[in-house]
This record gives structure tokens, C-alpha cells and sequence, in this order.
């Protein structure tokens, strides 16, 4: 699906922004999640809050050159507060600890802003325009470099009472596991995780996918076992949550057809039947959109309750 058209319109518009700390991704959307324009521009190394800050002020400007947007939705890679105003913390960007950012961008541009956690962004983008917009009630894990997660209730983003919620990568699996940045020792992250797979295999993710394409039996092995971790962290979720659906991103759902039956494994034989009724456990579609959307649809949200 082409997520980006060239031409002009005349209703409002607003721009999502997705920062993160090798890129940073911007689009320009429409009211029906039409993308306008988009733009990736390389993040600026050190990633510090103020040079982050100009280079987006500088794309913004290139991406709505004759000042359309009315405003603007930003995903962070780590947890704001709860009124969507400040980036409490991101551990892998140095300096990103308690930065107004929120404010900083209206000072700079004159319009509304809001800002969320980049996994929360990404299911606000799954639930209005991708694998979740059929369902009130879900979640989403962001399988990567960690393991992020969202949750939406009743329709709307769960962020808690300090904005800090849906952390879901780092729940307990194993206390005797490995030690997670968290401070946690075998949270799900430590098993789900980009890191995990090179740490117990010495292969990459996207090596160990294309081998179980080919049907190397240890690579199908691995996914298989993967799905099962993966799972039993899930039970967890579903039990308290009891979503409709569960969305799986990140770069190392493009398995996601190998380790799937091992998820469902354990769902099916972990969660009573009462507690999963309809579950579907689905693949992200918004790809590296996911993103950009969601921080679109935050913008809606702060301007008008869209």
C-alpha cells in the first residue's frame, strides 16, 4: 500500500513525527491518514535534545514548506509523562532525561504539539490504520533491538497515571535470566530481543528467517522455540489484559510465520479458554510507517479530538 501521494489538498493537515537514534521519520497526513509527504533524515550523532530539536525544525520546514500543518505529534524512544508534554527518558539517547520537548517544538513552530512513547505511537498507528483497527482492545510488542509494547483499552492509549505504562518487554520470564537494562533478571526482552537471538545463536535475525525459509531444520527449531518464549510471556498479558488482539512488530516479526505456532502453543495450552474468546494474534502492517502514523493520529488527537 503506498502510504504517500503527491498532490494538494485543502483541508488540514498535521505532521508525525518518529525520532529515533539513527534516523528520524516525518510525514505530513490528512484527517483520513492520507500521507501528503514523508521524510527520513539521518539523526545527528551525539542525538542530544538540542540537536535533535534542530534538525526536526529543519524538516519541518521541508516537509510543509508553505506552513499547512496545524499540528504536530512526536514518538520518542522512551516514556513521556502522562499529558503528553515531556520526554522523561531515553536510555540509548545521551542527555534525554526530563526534556519539555513538547513545548520546545511550540515555541519553535507556533503550533500544538504532543508527544508519546514510540511503541505507543506505533499501535496508535496499528489500531487507526493498520492490523488493529478492528479492535478496541489490544496490544502490541515491537520485536527488535528490545522489546517495546503498547496497550489500548476501550478504544484508547493505557498510559497510566505517570505516562510510564505498557512497558511490556520487560515483565519477568525467567528470575533467574539474564540482567536487563531495567534492572530487571529475565524479563521477556531478554529472550524476545535482537540482542537474545545474536547472544544464543551467534546468527542475526534476519539470517536465522531466511534459513527457515529454506527449511533448515536448527533455524526451524530456533522459531519454534522462540514462539514458545514468546508465548508463555504473552500468558501473562492475556490474562491480565484480555485483549481482542495481539499486533507483533519490529524487525524480527518478518518471521513471524515460523515462530507463530509456537506462540499459539502456549496460549492454547496456558490460557484458560475464557480468557482468550476470539484472540488474534496478528502481524504489524504499517511496517516502518507504524510510526509516523501513530504520532500523526496523536497530533489529531491534541488538536481536536479527532
Amino acid at each position: 500500500m503506498a502510504w504517500c501521494e503527491d498532490f494538494k489538498v485543502v483541508s488540514s493537515q498535521v505532521i508525525g513525527i518518529d525520532v529515533g537514534g539513527t534516523a528520524i521519520k516525518l510525514g505530513r497526513f490528512t484527517p483520513d491518514g492520507t500521507c501528503l509527504q514523508s521524510l527520513t533524515v539521518a539523526a545527528p550523532q551525539p542525538t542530544t535534545p538540542t540537536a535533535v530539536l534542530a534538525v526536526i525544525i529543519d524538516a519541518i520546514a521541508q516537509i510543509d514548506p508553505e506552513n499547512q500543518a496545524v499540528a504536530i505529534g512526536v514518538g520518542t524512544p522512551g516514556p513521556a509523562d502522562a499529558a503528553g508534554r515531556i520526554a522523561k527518558i531515553a536510555i540509548n539517547l545521551p542527555g534525554w532525561r526530563d526534556i519539555p520537548l513538547a513545548d520546545w517544538l511550540e515555541a519553535k513552530t507556533g503550533k500544538p504539539t504532543a508527544i508519546a512513547n514510540d511503541a505507543n505511537c506505533a499501535l496508535l498507528g496499528e489500531a487507526w490504520l493498520g492490523a488493529g483497527r478492528h479492535f478496541q482492545n489490544l496490544i502490541l510488542l515491537t520485536l527488535g533491538t528490545g522489546v517495546g509494547g503498547a496497550i489500548i483499552l476501550d478504544g484508547k492509549l493505557f498510559v497510566g497515571h505517570q505516562g510510564a505504562a505498557g512497558e511490556l518487554g520487560l515483565i519477568s520470564l525467567n528470575p533467574d535470566g539474564p540482567i536487563c537494562n531495567s534492572g530487571n533478571h529475565g524479563s521477556l526482552e531478554q529472550y524476545a530481543c535482537a540482542t537474545a537471538i545474536r547472544r544464543r545463536t551467534l546468527k542475526e535475525p534476519a539470517e536465522l528467517g531466511f534459513l527457515a525459509q529454506q527449511g533448515d531444520p536448527a533455524a526451524l527449531t530456533f522459531w519454534q522455540e522462540y514462539g514458545n518464549n514468546l508465548g508463555i510471556g504473552l500468558t501473562s498479558l492475556i490474562y491480565v489484559l484480555t485483549p481482542q488482539a495481539i499486533v507483533i512488530g519490529g524487525g524480527i516479526s518478518g518471521s513471524f510465520e515460523f515462530f507463530l505456532p509456537g506462540v499459539k502453543a502456549e496460549i492454547e495450552k496456558r490460557v484458560q479458554p475464557l480468557s482468550r474468546v476470539g484472540l488474534q494474534i496478528l502481524p504489524a502492517e504499517l511496517g516502518n510507517f507504524a510510526g509516523i502514523v501513530g504520532a500523526a493520529k496523536l497530533a489529531w488527537q491534541n488538536y481536536s479530538g479527532f
